[in-house]
């Protein structure tokens, strides 16, 4: 039995707080029955987005509506708050809410009151003072992102088949990826699988056209899976004529050219930046312990550090790895271990609803899978490595099992049966980012002025 009415917020409706969430409403089914429990998730979008699949999506492999899960239907007895939390004071545990109705009513945020606060804000792009990267660059961390990529890839195709003027051509097609993580090589890896294969319906254009370039600040790309599998990954991607230069860094890409560090020169309309991620900008308005690199200060049983009735987990938090050999190491920032973690999460505030014990977060990394495109892979799993058609199949039976609800599951399933028995869709709909502008254009408003206004391009 829960001792007294619990007024439970989390904050974020990512893989911690929807998994979080969800493991609460199911291990007080009773308590919230009765009304002794409340539970309030405030997030900035109504669905979970499961980010293994955004380079899928991106590549026409898998219909986005299937790559996010609506929150409010996965947590039916939670009350779902779509806004974002501005500030929090701990001390009198109140959180500042702004809501898409907080500008109707007069620009006041909105005090929510709290017993237990669960703080799951995940992360946002890490991007450097590098002239011309806020004007032209272009993220891979949302859904919204991935297809407006993969929108203005396809029209870089059209531009370039469409005009005589080399440079232009030249810049349409050669596409930069700055980062090479799991979503810059995922992402560089799938996009190019797919402009190849579109380049077959372009009269005009070839494969070898079009030049793409991988750009790395360190020795190697996919240090997850290891220095082998990484110099696998290299010699892969070379041999389908990607540029992977490491040990380089973009200095700038002001006036659509990219310049290097090395020297080299490229002029382009495709800077796509994946170089890392921060924790989220909430945790400068809180009055919560954090570490030097601005996470969460936790502990291994996820709560905060000298904090009571606060948690925390995923990429906003500095979890320790009880697993490790080596002392003060903290767990990796990714869904491996964030599903884990809520799991431990809700349990423990539960346990601590409960006045019982709580249970110590230990889980020893296993590996890690990338897709390099259709049927190209890299694996380590338990020591064991894999590459090619062996890994991307494991791949994609790893990220299935794990897409949340059955529902998901099925589509995504049906979905790429249907993609092997049939062509790929290679439709640009960039229109959808500027729906209106064409209404407004015959409806006597401004003539698109700038290209981002074109109705019929993102680009």
């Amino acid at each position: 039995m829960v001792k007294e009415r619990a007024r439970i917020l989390v904050v974020g409706g990512g893989y911690v707080g929807m998994y979080t969430a969800l493991r609460l409403q199911r291990k007080l089914k009773a308590e919230l029955r009765r009304g002794e429990v409340d539970i309030t998730v405030v997030t900035p979008d109504p669905y979970m987005t499961y980010q293994p699949f955004l380079p899928e999506a991106a590549a026409g492999s898998i219909s986005p509506r299937h790559v996010v899960v609506p929150l409010r239907r996965v947590l039916d007895r939670c009350h779902v708050v779509v806004g974002e939390v501005t500030s929090i004071d701990h001390a009198v545990r109140t959180a500042a809410v702004t809501t898409l109705a907080t500008a109707e009513e007069g620009g006041t945020a909105e005090l929510l009151g709290y017993d237990e606060l669960v703080l799951a804000p995940g992360s946002v792009s890490r991007t450097l003072p590098i002239p011309g990267l806020a004007e032209y660059g272009i993220g891979f961390k949302t859904v919204e992102e991935a297809i407006g990529l993969r929108n203005h890839v396809i029209e870089q195709m059209d531009i370039a088949s469409s005009t005589r003027d080399p440079a232009i051509r030249d810049a349409a097609l050669t596409f930069v990826f700055v980062g090479g993580g799991y979503a810059g090589v995922e992402a560089l890896g799938e996009l190019e699988d797919m402009a190849r294969y579109a380049a077959r319906y372009y009269r005009n254009l070839r494969p070898e056209d079009m030049k793409w370039v991988l750009v790395e600040a360190s020795d190697r790309i996919l240090p997850e899976v290891g220095p082998e599998m990484g110099r696998y990954t290299v010699t892969q991607l070379r041999r389908r004529n990607i540029q992977v230069l490491l040990d380089t860094r973009l200095e700038s890409c002001a006036d659509r050219v990219a310049v290097l560090s090395d020297g080299q020169r490229f002029p382009t309309r495709t800077v796509v930046w994946t170089a890392g991620v921060k924790p989220h900008p909430l945790l400068d308005a809180t009055d919560l312990p954090r570490t030097d690199r601005g996470r969460l200060r936790c502990t291994a049983q996820l709560t905060l550090d000298g904090t009571e009735h606060a948690w925390a987990a995923g990429d906003a938090a500095a979890v320790p790895d009880v697993t490790a050999a080596e002392p003060g190491t903290e767990t990796a920032p990714n869904a491996q271990h964030a599903v884990r973690q809520a799991k431990v999460l809700g349990d423990n505030i539960v346990h601590a609803l409960r006045g019982e014990p709580l249970q110590t977060y230990a889980h020893k990394y296993v590996g890690s899978v990338a897709s390099l495109g259709l049927h190209k892979g890299v694996a380590q799993v338990y020591g064991r490595k894999l590459k090619g058609y062996p890994a991307w199949f494991m791949h994609r039976v790893y990220h299935l099992s794990r897409v949340p609800t059955v529902n998901r599951k099925a589509r995504v399933l049906a979905e790429w049966t249907l993609a092997g028995l049939f062509k790929r869709e290679i439709v640009s709909l960039g229109s959808l980012e500027h729906p209106r502008a064409e209404f407004e254009l015959a409806a006597g408003g401004k003539p698109p002025h700038s290209p981002s206004d074109d109705p019929k391009g993102s680009s």
